[in-house]
Parts: structure tokens; C-alpha cells; sequence
């Protein structure tokens, strides 16, 4: 049915997410809209808040820490394979942090510059 009105190839849901935020005296309020090819048999809503919360810990935890820490969107980088590669090796250096326990990746980033032999054997270490 929504295929007809929107034209989409697979769209089986359309739905509103509507989040509150406080901090201090300060409320805001944002509306998201999800589209999914999951039937509501297979998706209720309850089921599509935890895939959108999870699309946004990803979102939070490895795009956000590229774009800050690594200053991703201003990389001159943009030739053949080489932004690929740029981002897989990013990926790595944040998945190695995180798989050592490190919770700020720019603090580990700084500590694993200035001690390169222990970046090196961190790197070694983690499976």
C-alpha cells in the first residue's frame, strides 16, 4: 500500500518519533521520521524505537568520534581507495581503544602519540 503512494521499492512502515530533552531550565522537543521495508508483524513499535536507539549508539559512539576527534569532514583526503582506507583505519583505531577500555578516545590518542611502542603493542594485543 505505501509503495503506491510513495514510490519506494520495499517500504512497509513510515513511522514518528517524537523525543524530549531537559537540561536545566531548558526543554526541547524533536520529531524524527522513520521509514522502514519491515511489516509491522516483524516491526511493532516497540521494535523500531530499539532500532532507531540503536542506529543512534552507532551514531554516537564511532561517526561522532570521527567527525570531532579525527576532524573527518575537513580531510583533504578524497582520491581512489584512499578515503576508504582513511575510514577503515580510523574504524580500527577506535575499535582497538575501545577494546583496551578506553572511554575518551581523544585523551588515548594523545597518550598513544607521545608513546608509540605501547600504540604499537596495544595494537598487537587486541584481537
Amino acid at each position: 500500500m505505501l509503495n503506491e503512494w510513495a514510490q519506494w521499492p520495499h517500504l512497509a512502515q513510515v513511522a514518528q518519533l517524537t523525543s524530549w530533552r531537559a537540561e536545566g531550565d531548558q526543554a526541547t522537543q524533536e520529531t524524527h521520521y522513520l521509514i522502514t521495508s519491515l511489516p509491522p508483524e516483524q516491526a511493532d513499535p516497540g521494535r523500531l524505537l530499539e532500532l532507531s536507539r540503536g542506529h543512534w549508539g552507532i551514531e554516537n559512539r564511532l561517526h561522532w568520534v570521527r567527525d570531532v576527534t579525527f576532524d573527518e569532514d575537513r580531510c583533504q583526503v578524497r582520491s581512489g581507495a584512499a578515503p576508504h582506507v582513511m575510514s577503515a583505519l580510523r574504524n580500527l583505531v577506535i575499535g582497538v581503544l575501545r577494546c583496551a577500555g578506553a572511554s575518551n578516545i581523544a585523551a588515548a590518542l594523545r597518550t598513544y602519540a607521545a608513546h608509540p611502542n605501547r600504540a604499537l603493542a596495544l595494537a598487537a594485543a587486541c584481537p
